[in-house]
């Protein structure tokens, strides 16, 4: 469901605001939805100006970083194993920034924001 950010219509005093609008579509947030571990898919929405946003709905590869090596290579998501900002997310294997999932590879933490920038990046962790 779509959550509205728009302007209260009460007072800092708690009291009602006579308002000569009503809400608008650009006030209205995306429906709230999560990366998850499994077979490929994206969604693109449209943004304010025109704007594109491509959103993963679900992934199984990500791209690993070694930071000793310097090479970039493709590897294949397990499961989250471990999730500082909320514990929930390992249960339900929710891909989020700050991560840190099991790979083919080995563990690797998260760097880029599935749900914003439409790819699944990370760091190998030793």
């Amino acid at each position: 469901m779509a959550q509205w950010h728009g302007i209260s219509r009460r007072k800092p005093t708690g009291g009602r605001k006579v308002q000569a609008r009503g809400k608008r579509a650009t006030e209205i947030s995306t429906e709230k939805q999560f990366a998850l571990v499994g077979e490929p898919k994206r969604k693109i929405y449209r943004k304010a100006g025109g704007n594109t946003m491509v959103r993963v709905m679900a992934a199984n590869q990500v791209s690993i970083n070694d930071t000793k090596t310097g090479k970039t290579t493709l590897g294949s998501i397990h499961s989250v194993v471990e999730n500082a900002s909320d514990p929930n997310y390992v249960r339900r294997n929710i891909l989020v920034k700050g991560a840190i999932i099991e790979t083919d590879k080995g563990r690797v933490r998260i760097t880029s924001r599935p749900g914003k920038d439409g790819v699944i990046n990370g760091v190998l962790i030793e």
